[in-house]
């Protein structure tokens, strides 16, 4: 039985280092997962209550709610701009979240993994998605998540993909999170 994961990014750089993670991410998952990227965040307009009404959502955020709905869990990649997440990021998750009761992200598992130029490696910006994921009412893992400090220069001499301290670690926190995914449904 195959398991479905997607995969957000919070950088809309084209082959950032976050994007490569993703990839990266894509690129691992054993056969029975089955990887989405949704990929038009910046598609999507700011979260308002007022064109959140069936016919007026826009054809974006409904697919990105499709998108979520039909995940067994979501794994967000995210840089740290200014010391917290990027806003497309927020958004998604702000679409995510609604409607209240009946969110794409209810109950849904979720990992955090980031990267950045900084030796930190987005520990802030995780602990920000993993904050409004939290409140949206999605299940993050326990785990800090991967977060990939300096990465311009690690990235450079090793693409992630073939990073093998990289690799186990995407691999471990994919499968900790849909392991999360099947323990909830058990649950159920």
């Amino acid at each position: 039985m195959s398991v479905r994961l997607l995969t957000l990014t919070g950088s809309l750089r084209p082959g950032s280092y976050n994007q490569q993670l993703a990839e990266a991410a894509t690129e691992l998952a054993p056969e029975d997962i089955l990887t989405e990227s949704y990929e038009n965040l910046a598609d999507i307009p700011y979260y308002n209550e007022a064109i959140d009404e069936q016919d007026l959502i826009p054809e974006n955020a409904h697919a990105l709610r499709a998108a979520a709905t039909r995940s067994d869990a979501i794994m967000f990649f995210t840089p740290e701009y200014n010391g917290t997440m990027p806003a497309t990021l927020k958004n998604a998750i702000d679409w995510l979240s609604r409607p209240f009761g009946a969110s794409a992200l209810s109950g849904k598992p979720a990992a955090v993994v980031s990267a950045t130029f900084g030796e930190h490696g987005g520990i802030w910006a995780q602990e920000e998605v993993r904050k409004a994921l939290g409140v949206a009412g999605a299940v993050v893992s326990d785990e800090v998540g991967l977060a990939v400090g300096r990465s311009m220069i690690r990235f450079a001499q090793c693409p992630p993909v073939e990073d093998a301290e990289i690799r186990d670690a995407l691999l471990t926190l994919m499968l900790s999170t849909l392991k999360s995914s099947a323990s909830l449904e058990g649950a159920h």
